[in-house]
């Protein structure tokens, strides 16, 4: 144990710590750069949480002292929309026609009227049941598994009825495929 002072003890510490980190003071230049952003960057993100917190705290403050809108004026609910009525427009409606002189076809609610359809109408292709109402997707799904000549019978059917472009053109490039195997 030593018998100098303790202020004499601390400044040979100091002494030592000195020429230590003067011997690597080549290695620590070359970091400090980057240790300065880092601290400064740690700083600002402190600081930022606290002014974030002292917001949340005035929040909770202020909310105490202000009264609640049962509703705010911006807020709609379906209870305030205005009900819509639920019977067919007036469109559809016939005077010169009784329930008796109307029918509906398979594809739609498109009405015949005394027999004759307002637009073309035929039952759905035996190839594919449920192709009028089928996506392109869909569509696209079950095409792999017909025959050619299903697939000419669904063409000749969009063709007769609906005739949607991309529907023919997906039928008619399936036909080609198929034809060229």
């Amino acid at each position: 144990m030593s018998s100098l002072p303790f202020p004499v003890r601390v400044a040979a510490g100091l002494v030592v710590t000195a020429v230590e980190e003067a011997r690597d003071l080549p290695r620590t230049v070359a970091g400090l750069p980057i240790t300065a952003v880092s601290r400064v960057l740690q700083l600002s993100m402190r600081a930022q949480q606290v002014v974030t917190e002292l917001a949340i705290k005035g929040d909770g403050a202020l909310d105490g002292m202000r009264p609640v809108e049962e509703a705010p004026s911006w807020a709609r609910f379906d209870d305030d929309l205005p009900t819509l009525p639920t019977t067919r427009p007036d469109a559809w409606e016939r005077p010169d026609l009784d329930d008796t002189s109307l029918e509906y076809t398979e594809l739609a609610d498109t009405p015949r009227v005394n027999g004759h359809a307002s637009r073309a109408t035929a039952k759905t292709p035996d190839a594919l049941p449920g192709y009028e109402s089928m996506t392109i997707a869909q569509l696209r799904g079950k095409l792999r598994t017909l025959s050619v000549d299903e697939v000419a019978e669904l063409l000749a059917f969009e063709e007769a009825h609906a005739d949607r472009p991309p529907f023919v053109t997906m039928l008619s490039n399936r036909i080609a495929t198929l034809n060229a195997q």
